[in-house]
Formats: C-alpha cells, structure tokens, sequence
C-alpha cells in the first residue's frame, strides 16, 4: 500500500473462469485466495494472490461490468492491456509457465532497462508479462 492508502487490483473476465484459475496457479504460481463458484460450473467471484498482489477474477456473464470489458477471444485475440508480474527466479519461471503450456510471444531475454523477462500468452489469450526488474528499488 503506498502512502495514499491505495491498491490496485486489476479485474478479469474469462469464458471458463474455473478453468482458466487452476492453469494460473499451476504455470505462474497464483493461489487461490477466494473462489465463489455460480451455476453451471462459473465463477462469480475470485481472488488470487502472488506475494502481496492481488488479481479478481470471474466468468463472463451478462452483467453490466461485461458490457464494458470483453475477453480476448471476443476482440479476434487483441488484448488493450496487460499485467507485469515482478518475479526474482525468472529463469525458474519461465520453464514452468512452458511447461504448463503457456504459449511464449516474447522470449526470455536480458532487458535494456535491468533485469530479464518474458511476455506469454495464457489458454484464452491473455498477455501476461513476466520479469525481474522492479522498478521500485
């Protein structure tokens, strides 16, 4: 938390939430902090944390949030963001994301800026960006 008290917590919408949260913890490392399940196997609501970082996530529904946010299956694959997971083992890292199947669009490589990291994509295509830079030390 930082001086002001605030803390973001970015929200996303998967087609298969249930899903979609056992592959998170298993190739990146999430765990489950709160799982609400809905009828017909969806999500309602769930918390999953990395370190002190949280990320909520549901189902696709047909709410009013979802009027706003779409998957990216539903934009032909474009994605308009993507998180920055700092993350000191890269190298470790790396090899299990691959190893759970996540599909790698930038390869692990040494930064300009400091550190090493990698861009994959996740089973629905979310871009998720992983590296050891930390840009608050």
């Amino acid at each position: 938390m930082n001086q002001n008290g605030s803390i973001i917590i970015p929200t996303m919408r998967y087609k298969n939430a249930a899903t979609a949260i056992e592959w998170l913890c298993n190739a990146f490392g999430f765990e489950k902090h709160l799982v609400v399940p809905g009828e017909n196997e969806t999500i309602v609501h769930a918390q999953l944390t990395f370190g002190n970082a949280m990320l909520m996530i549901a189902s696709e529904n047909k709410s009013e949030f979802d009027k706003l946010v779409k998957t990216p299956k539903a934009v032909q694959g474009f994605n308009t963001q993507s998180p920055y997971i700092i993350i000191e083992a890269i190298d470790a890292h790396y090899k299990k994301a691959i190893s759970a199947g996540a599909k790698i669009v930038l390869d692990l490589k040494d930064e300009d800026h400091g550190g090493r990291g990698y861009s994959c994509k996740d089973p629905e295509g979310y871009i998720w960006n992983f590296g050891s830079y930390n840009p608050w030390v």
